[in-house]
């Protein structure tokens, strides 16, 4: 799905209040199942979602906590649904030999720095986890699904768009009222800057939830290639116009755009009218991390073309990072005292 362009203006647009009664009856369905009490899993959790559909960083929010994690000695192991995926799980997710039409894309991305378990039962995935010798569960999206008891949930924001409209879907991006999500979120991760985000993050702390600022930085090596061409942009995530920024931002010239919804299966038709649009302008093709995952299943003329695309991946790095990581050390000790394991 393609996020509609109405989602993010300030103030709802007749569109969206027309969608607002559909809305407000998902979003009292989403908030209702929250409530539900979940399941003790065998490891601690830490939960890394979002308030909003889709773009809000939570794939680089989540490797950054596994680093932090395992900086004070942790085995950290995802457990995602593996979104997109065809695969039930409980599965471990093997870069080599799994593709994102078995296991979603997102997975694929984080099996590149810890082990990773697709489940669509997240209860069952962290007992796969704890199975392979994790000690902490980082659970990959899932703020709004009650399965499994959560020691520490992040809430992570985009600050460029923040709560949008501030209207549940379809009327807006919310996946559940905001105030009532804020219920089960522990503290909030702010990606990048911006008004719609300081609000969401004035609303935090009035709730007594710490905040936490993270900025998106390009893989260097890259970033200095990227500079200075013209480029053909394409990208199917969340919020594409996020990435085109972040190339223009890079110094680049940005000669075409192609937006596609967030997890598109890219098509053989899909890469041979990129292609020709980078021909014809003597562009340099690039794309995301998460959106090669997915092309990389092509081959044949797509390979071709795809051989000739760079990709820029990105990392989300904190301000204060020391806070956040006393954070998490701090969940883990306490679940440990909880359950009387030293």
């Amino acid at each position: 799905m393609k996020a509609p362009d109405f989602w993010w203006r300030p103030r709802p647009t007749l569109a969206a209040r027309l969608l607002s009664p559909v809305g407000a009856a998902y979003g009292a369905v989403t908030a209702a199942r929250m409530r539900r009490p979940g399941a003790e899993g065998p490891l601690p959790v830490i939960c890394i979602g979002n308030f909003t559909a889709g773009g809000a960083g939570k794939t680089p929010t989540a490797i950054a906590v596994g680093e932090l994690l395992a900086s004070f000695g942790e085995h950290p192991a995802f457990v995602t649904r593996g979104y997109g995926g065809s695969l039930a799980g409980p599965v471990v997710v093997d870069p080599a030999c799994h593709t994102a039409a078995e296991v979603g894309d997102e997975p694929l991305l984080l099996a590149r720095h810890f082990p990773t378990v697709v489940a669509r039962d997240r209860h069952e995935g962290a007992c796969e986890a704890d199975r392979r010798g994790a000690t902490v569960a980082v659970l990959d999206d899932g703020l709004q699904n009650p399965s499994l008891v959560k020691d520490l949930a992040l809430a992570v924001v985009d600050a460029a768009s923040g709560a949008g409209n501030g209207l549940c879907l379809p009327a807006g991006p919310l996946r559940a009222p905001l105030d009532r999500q804020f219920a089960q979120a522990h503290a909030l991760v702010l990606v990048g800057t911006g008004e719609p985000g300081a609000r969401v993050a004035a609303l935090a702390q009035a709730r007594g939830r710490p905040v936490f600022l993270g900025h998106l930085v390009p893989e260097p090596g890259a970033a200095r290639l990227i500079a200075g061409r013209r480029l053909l942009a394409f990208a199917g995530i969340g919020r594409p116009e996020k990435f085109f920024a972040t190339l223009a931002d890079l110094g680049a010239e940005v000669v075409e755009r192609a937006a596609f919804p967030d997890h598109h299966a890219f098509t053989e038709a899909d890469v041979a009218d990129l292609a020709a649009r980078a021909a014809a302008g003597d562009l340099l093709p690039v794309t995301t991390e998460k959106d090669a995952v997915r092309l990389a299943a092509l081959s044949g003329t797509a390979g071709e073309f795809l051989a000739r695309v760079m990709v820029l991946p990105v990392a989300l790095a904190f301000e204060g990072a020391d806070r956040l990581r006393d954070l998490l050390h701090a969940t883990v000790v306490h679940w440990r005292a909880q359950n009387d394991l030293t």
